[in-house]
């Protein structure tokens, strides 16, 4: 039934996103079993909803996912570094959320690059973006999808992840419409926290 009537699909999918969001960040010990739940369940409605496109060829969105993944660790890496000499936001807050809610064991990790990144992707981009189109210029779906992911992370109490959110959001979102490959910015945001989290952590 829901599935003939796009505008409620997407209401009730973005209500579950954020009470699902809502019961992911309220306890830190059962964060990653939650959150992990909570993509899995949306990556399901991405599935049902939409049609996820993949128009490239795989050694070229190989390439395009690694070189944009780097751009926009690139770019976290300038943020990071303006946030530390401004006088009126501190890092100590990065600090603190990675210390509660980052991945600190080898299976986290796995369910963070496995399952985590292709998910938040299939659902905020290939499902939410690509339905905001039905109503929105591909300019303003993208806009508007980005704050819908930042808004997401409200709950978490880490208001520099809601704008970071929302930036990734702006970058993957307009690389999806432009390249119209899911695979390629599944790759993109993997390859941003590998470097994130693996490579070339914040300091």
């Amino acid at each position: 039934m829901f599935r003939q009537i796009p505008i409620i699909g997407l209401i009730l999918s973005l209500c579950l996103a954020y009470a699902f969001n809502w019961l992911t960040f309220s306890n830190d010990k059962v964060f990653w079993y939650f959150y992990t739940f909570t993509v899995l369940f949306l990556m399901s409605l991405a599935f049902y909803y939409a049609k996820i496109e993949d128009s490239l060829r795989t050694t070229h969105y190989v390439i395009l996912g690694l070189a944009f993944g780097a751009i926009t660790y690139a770019l976290f890496v300038l943020g990071y570094k303006a946030i530390d000499i401004t006088p009126f936001i501190s890092t100590n807050s990065v600090t603190a959320f990675l210390s509660k809610f980052g991945p600190v064991a080898i299976w986290q990790y796995l369910l963070l690059l496995l399952i985590i990144a292709p998910g938040e992707e299939l659902f905020w981009r290939g499902y939410i973006q690509h339905q905001l189109k039905r109503w929105l210029s591909p300019v303003f779906s993208i806009i508007l999808s980005s704050l819908l992911y930042g808004f997401s992370f409200v709950f978490s109490g880490f208001p520099l992840g809601i704008f970071a959110a929302f930036m990734t959001g702006i970058i993957f979102g307009i690389l999806y419409e432009w390249k119209k490959s899911m695979p390629l910015i599944i790759l993109s945001h993997i390859t941003l926290l590998v470097l994130l989290f693996l490579v070339l952590p914040l300091r």
